[in-house]
């Protein structure tokens, strides 16, 4: 791991409702499904995007933040 400061949290929108909330992404694992709390729909990362943090967010995962492979 590289020995510089990432941004834990994200603020991730739902694409089918503009519905934005702040969350703490995980450090150790990915995530690739999200439930917008406004619609329900389920987020799923888009192609070529390894989590839904780096396709929805504010902000890329910590992993890809640190210049690291993500989800591997």
């Amino acid at each position: 791991m590289t020995d510089h400061n990432f941004i834990p949290d994200s603020d991730i929108t739902c694409p089918e409702c503009g519905h934005t909330k702040t969350e703490t992404m995980p450090i150790d694992a990915c995530q690739w499904f999200y439930e917008c709390e406004n619609c329900k729909v389920l987020l799923k990362p888009k192609l070529g995007d390894c989590c839904v943090y780096c396709s929805y967010g504010s902000v890329p995962c910590p992993p890809i933040q640190m210049e690291q492979s993500c989800c591997s």
